[in-house]
C-alpha cells in the first residue's frame, strides 16, 4: 500500500492531478482505520478489517476502475493506478488475514542495513573474513529481533564466555539471554 500510494502522491503532489489527490486521500483513509486497530489481536484486527476496512477497499478498487477505463493508458495517473490494479490479489491479502501488515515498511527497513553493507562487505579480506561478518550480522539481527540490545548482549556474553560451561552454551542465546537478565534484575 505504501509503494501504490507513494506513486500517486507523487502525481498529486507534483503534478497537481486531483484525480491522483482522490485517490490518497481515500487511501489515506485505509491507513487511518488501519492505525486505530495496530496492536490489536490478528484475530480482533481480521474482524476490524472485514467490517469497516473491507468495503473501503472495496469501494477504492471500483472507484480506480472506474478511473482506469477513462484515461489513457499511456497517462501517468493510469499507470500508478494500473500499478495497484494488476496487483491487487497482494494489495488485499491483508483483508483476509489478520496477522499481515498493511504495508511492508517495516521490512524494508529491516533490510536496509544489508543493502547499504553491501559494498562494505566487498572488502571483508577474504572467504573466511566474509563468513565472519556473515555470523556476527546474523547474531546481531537475532539479538535485535528477540528485542536484546546487540551491543550489550555481545559485551556481556564476551566477557563470559571463556569461562561459561560448554554444555550451557544455549544460556547465551539472546531469547535466553534475555530471560536470565529479566530474572538477575528481579533478584536484585
Amino acid at each position: 500500500w505504501a509503494h501504490g500510494r507513494r506513486k500517486l502522491f507523487k502525481l498529486a503532489e507534483v503534478a497537481r492531478a486531483p484525480l491522483a489527490a482522490e485517490a490518497v486521500r481515500r487511501i489515506d483513509l485505509i491507513f487511518d482505520a488501519e492505525r486505530v486497530i495496530n496492536g490489536l489481536s490478528a484475530e480482533r484486527r481480521l474482524a476490524v478489517r472485514q467490517q469497516d476496512i473491507a468495503p473501503m477497499v472495496a469501494e477504492l478498487e471500483t472507484w480506480m476502475r472506474e478511473q482506469h477505463a477513462r484515461l489513457s493508458r499511456h497517462n501517468d495517473l493510469a499507470k500508478a493506478i494500473n500499478y495497484m490494479l494488476t496487483r491487487w490479489a497482494a494489495f488485499t491479502a491483508f483483508l483476509k488475514d489478520g496477522r499481515i501488515c498493511l504495508t511492508n515498511n517495516a521490512a524494508e527497513r529491516a533490510l536496509r542495513g544489508i543493502a547499504l553493507g553491501r559494498k562494505s562487505w566487498l572488502f571483508a579480506g577474504s572467504d573466511r573474513g566474509g563468513e565472519r561478518a556473515a555470523a556476527m550480522y546474523s547474531l546481531i539481527v537475532t539479538a535485535k529481533l528477540n528485542d536484546v540490545d546487540p551491543r550489550a548482549w555481545l559485551a556481556d556474553v564476551l566477557a563470559r564466555i571463556a569461562g561459561h560451561p560448554a554444555s550451557r552454551l544455549h544460556e547465551l542465546l539472546p531469547w535466553n539471554w534475555k530471560t536470565t537478565q529479566a530474572q538477575q534484575a528481579a533478584a536484585a
